[in-house]
């Protein structure tokens, strides 16, 4: 599944950093403007424990996690949108994405330069918000111009609604609200609005890059973030890039167990972005569990059986017939596949079956 996020930000706020704690693939990091040129893609695996607890019981031949793509993209200035720096082909990168990591500089450090002189991540957040905004205003006013005349004179109905849709953009985007601030009532407004790709009504996490004092209850900083997104449809995420990195160098999960301990942490913040950024994009995992292999698959929430079938391959949802489901837990407390079954806990789902995040499917189907 080719959905991907944007990590963005300002040039020195830590992007890079994270990105290579991410996906090992040690994107080039350094104190200066645009070292982040070309988007750097990492394939990153979802961290899922479920997975290593259905391998106790069956002793796989393998496990095979599902991965997430994330885009490191260059550092945005203030002017991007008029084409400053490298801003509009950074603008493109980011409008090729399905969802935001907006990394904020929440620490203090006198040896990392900051892009403004000082550290300020409202004043940071606003910039690229109002840089977002300057291109969506921009494709909406064009719209506008094309939709404008048959909505009003004529009695074309699609134009009309899009007309409509674009007018509360407009609005909201004068007014220096992001378009996700925007809701639509109807399915066919919803439509229209999805099918502008405005770089604002992206889904968003904010990203707090913190020190290492901050890591576990945050800073002011990090607080006054928290203030400023409360009526965006948005969430956020301390994390300390530094420890991330130095946690990222050491060699066994044990290792690793002992360092997040001693600094007060159950989980690193890698996995908490990782995971994020999975429902971030609106997906969920389902699970195929037997002796050669047991593994996670990615589908869009909301999905019915034969679509998740179609994961797996095409021929599995041309030729659907029905899925056998057991539940997570039902499997982990039985035992068994067998032991599931005979305790009645197997269920026989035909084509409408909304499949479940933790589900473990096995799909009958013929061509």
């Amino acid at each position: 599944m080719a959905l991907k996020c944007g990590i963005v930000g300002l040039p020195n706020v830590g992007k890079s950093t994270l990105f290579n704690c991410l996906s090992n693939a040690k994107a080039q990091s350094a104190n200066f403007p645009f070292c982040t040129i070309e988007p750097n893609v990492g394939v990153i695996t979802v961290p899922d424990e479920r997975l290593n607890q259905l391998a106790e019981i069956i002793h796989p031949e393998r496990i095979v996690p599902t991965t997430v793509e994330i885009v490191d993209i260059a550092g945005l200035v203030k002017g991007a949108s008029k084409g400053e720096g490298l801003g509009n082909k950074f603008l493109a990168n980011i409008r090729e994405t399905d969802a935001i990591l907006h990394v904020l500089r929440c620490f203090d450090d006198d040896n990392i330069v900051h892009v403004d002189g000082s550290v300020n991540p409202l004043r940071d957040k606003e910039i690229i918000d109002t840089e977002l905004q300057i291109k969506d205003l921009e494709t909406v006013e064009s719209r506008i111009t094309k939709v404008q005349k048959q909505a009003q004179t004529g009695g074309d109905k699609q134009a009309k609604l899009a007309y409509e849709v674009l007018l509360k953009y407009k609005q909201a985007l004068e007014q220096g609200k992001n378009a996700r601030t925007v809701s639509f009532e109807t399915k066919d407004e919803q439509k229209v609005a999805y099918e502008l790709f405005l770089l604002t009504n992206k889904p968003v996490l904010y990203v707090c890059n913190v020190d290492e004092a901050s890591a576990v209850s945050g800073n002011l900083h990090v607080k006054q973030i928290s203030e400023a997104v409360k009526d965006e449809d948005a969430e956020i995420l301390v994390v300390a890039a530094k420890i991330e990195s130095e946690i990222a160098e050491l060699e066994t999960y044990e290792e690793r167990e002992m360092f997040l301990n001693e600094i007060g942490l159950e989980q690193s913040g890698v996995s908490r972005l990782i995971k994020a950024a999975y429902k971030l994009l609106n997906l969920e995992t389902f699970l195929t569990a037997g002796v050669q292999e047991v593994r996670a698959w990615t589908y869009l929430r909301g999905s019915k059986a034969p679509q998740c079938a179609g994961v797996i391959h095409t021929d599995f949802e041309k030729g659907f017939i029905r899925a056998e489901v057991i539940k997570f837990d039902d499997f982990i407390h039985y035992g068994s596949e067998a032991a599931v079954k005979e305790a009645g806990k197997m269920s026989v789902e035909g084509k409408e079956y909304v499949v479940q995040d933790g589900d473990i499917m096995h799909f009958r189907f013929n061509v």
